[in-house]
């Protein structure tokens, strides 16, 4: 079966504008919402021996200690994660003693995070994205030198495969504050590192496409630019879809069966690799397009 992508592509290009500048609205409207490894903070795990108390009941035994916002997570089947300001070590053992009051509990770990290494963390990310990006752009453009006579130099490829990432974290971050707001849920390391490697996914992806453009472009009997990018993209879009719904498969296990402290980092990733998926066909290709008309003009 042959699909009409490119030919297609306004439709394409309306469905990612939709869904990135939902994606956008959300993010300014509600913001993202770092957790303590950015902003400083303790986290006090306990395992309860028996059942595990809901978080209201939490929070009313510890509203005395003025703690100010305290953040209850479930792990695991009876376990319970506080997230809270720095506190000390008396202050520590006063909530572990008035948990234990709701329930025989074992305490499993401490850590405390001052502000100013959570603002080193939150530079030293920064950082890794932008080096990621840049060297992104680099290697496309040093790998496609030689069709830079074609349609368009091969910087383009890098740029394109930059709008498409821009896409994929965008919509994903966009997801992710919504779940933030209703879930409660705050950006970790977690949820860093799902950004990374949906990054790498997602170039991964485009590249598949674009090696077979650069190959097309040589031997193809396509008339047009626009022709050899439909055929490319044909040629490629079961590989594609393999790839991605083997990968999504996985996710959805580990999303159901994970336990709660990797249940968001799967199901960011699952939705990371759909619009990875989506991109690498219908808007990383048909933006080489775009680009074409520019330099015609």
């Amino acid at each position: 079966m042959y699909y009409r992508i490119i030919q297609t592509r306004n439709y394409w290009y309306a469905l990612s504008a939709i869904l990135f500048a939902v994606s956008i609205f959300f993010i300014a409207y509600w913001g993202i919402k770092p957790g303590i490894e950015f902003t400083g903070g303790s986290l006090l795990e306990l395992q309860y021996t028996e059942n595990r108390p809901n978080e209201t009941d939490v929070k009313a035994k510890l509203a005395d200690l003025n703690l100010g916002d305290i953040q209850v997570q479930n792990s695991g089947d009876k376990g319970v994660i506080l997230k809270m300001k720095v506190i000390t070590n008396d202050e520590r053992v006063n909530i572990v003693n008035k948990l234990k009051e709701l329930g025989a509990a074992e305490e499993l770990s401490f850590e405390a995070i001052g502000p100013t290494i959570g603002q080193e963390l939150l530079r030293k990310t920064i950082w890794a994205l932008l080096i990621v990006i840049f060297a992104i752009i680099a290697y496309v453009a040093w790998s496609f030198r030689k069709v830079s006579l074609g349609p368009v130099k091969s910087w383009v490829y890098g740029v394109c495969a930059i709008i498409a990432l821009v896409h994929d974290i965008t919509i994903v971050v966009g997801f992710y504050v919504v779940l933030s707001h209703f879930l409660k849920i705050e950006v970790d390391s977690l949820f860093i590192s799902a950004l990374l490697t949906i990054l790498g996914y997602s170039v991964n992806d485009t590249i598949v496409v674009y090696d077979r453009i650069r190959e097309n472009l040589k031997r193809s009997s396509a008339d047009t630019f626009e022709e050899v990018i439909n055929e490319s993209i044909n040629q490629t879009i079961t590989r594609s879809l393999n790839t991605g719904l083997c990968a999504l498969f996985v996710l959805f296990i580990m999303f159901l069966f994970g336990g709660e402290s990797i249940r968001y980092f799967a199901l960011t990733l699952f939705v990371g690799i759909v619009a990875g998926t989506y991109s690498s066909m219908f808007v990383a290709s048909p933006f080489l397009l775009i680009f074409q008309k520019i330099f015609k003009k």
